[in-house]
């Protein structure tokens, strides 16, 4: 397996792009996307550049400054592993402290070098739904029950 120390252009420049990822960076989708490629996370699960492009864009409509750090890759052949940390802050919760979201993409790379399958795993749960301020209360009782 090739780790983080070995380089690879097109998931370098991936990185990147999820790393500075901006509304008007979202144009550049189809450079690291291929138009077929289908995109799943805990909300979504959607084929294609638009609707891929569509999950950012409410992405960003929703979330106060949302920005990814990759703390880690792992790459063999046409298969890819992300670390991430998600921070952002609720643009309806404006007495929130920004949040971070701790998670892993599974990524599948065509032969330039574009993705063909991107998906994330996280816990909806614990990562997001606990720190909501009336849900998060619920949440965190039912997993203390659970745990019981």
């Amino acid at each position: 397996m090739q780790t983080m120390t070995q380089t690879h252009p097109q998931l370098d420049a991936l990185v990147h792009w999820f790393e500075h990822l901006t509304p008007d960076t979202l144009a550049h989708l189809g450079s690291h996307y291929a138009p077929y490629a289908h995109f799943k996370d805990p909300f979504n699960d959607v084929q294609g550049l638009p609707a891929i492009q569509g999950v950012f864009e409410h992405m960003f409509a929703s979330l106060h400054e949302p920005r990814f750090v990759v703390t880690g890759r792992v790459q063999q052949s046409d298969q890819a592993f992300l670390t991430w940390d998600f921070h952002f802050r609720f643009n309806r919760f404006d007495t929130i402290a920004t949040q971070t979201v701790r998670g892993a993409t599974h990524l599948q790379l065509n032969s330039d070098g574009k993705v063909t399958l991107h998906r994330d795993y996280w816990d909806a749960a614990e990562e997001l739904y606990e720190k909501l301020p009336l849900l998060g209360g619920l949440m965190r009782w039912l997993k203390r029950r659970a745990n019981a």
